[in-house]
């Protein structure tokens, strides 16, 4: 049963990292605790896709010794992708984080049920 667990370590880690920060957006109501989750979600991610573009015994796609045939060389998309998505993670995570300290200074709180009761929709509601 946990033969393919202990040769999948990697995605094994991959799953449980995303499942830790998936969860810590669905349960925690501090906006600073929701975006170190949104960031524990993403390596497992990036982790899941570096691990299914490694394989054993293979090199970076560039030729050495003129060899050319494939089976020689992994496939560089899923590095590319990595790379890219910790790009895009960086932004987010710096725009969030500065609109997360705007709110802080505005409401002196990070909750989400005082920032909701603070900004005026409760009463708009009923």
């Amino acid at each position: 049963m946990f033969g393919n667990l202990l040769v999948n370590n990697e995605e094994a880690v991959a799953v449980i990292l995303f499942g830790i920060g998936f969860t810590m957006l669905l349960f925690q109501r501090n906006l600073f605790k929701k975006l170190i989750g949104m960031n524990i979600m993403d390596t497992g991610v990036f982790l899941f896709l570096a691990s299914m573009g490694f394989i054993e015994g293979r090199k970076a796609p560039i030729i050495e010794d003129g060899i050319m045939e494939m089976e020689h060389y992994i496939n560089p998309v899923p590095a590319g992708l990595v790379l890219t998505g910790i790009v895009v993670s960086v932004s987010v995570t710096a725009i969030m984080l500065s609109l997360t300290i705007r709110l802080y200074k505005r409401y002196h709180t990070l909750d989400l049920d005082e920032l909701y009761a603070l900004s005026g929709h409760l009463e708009e509601d009923r």
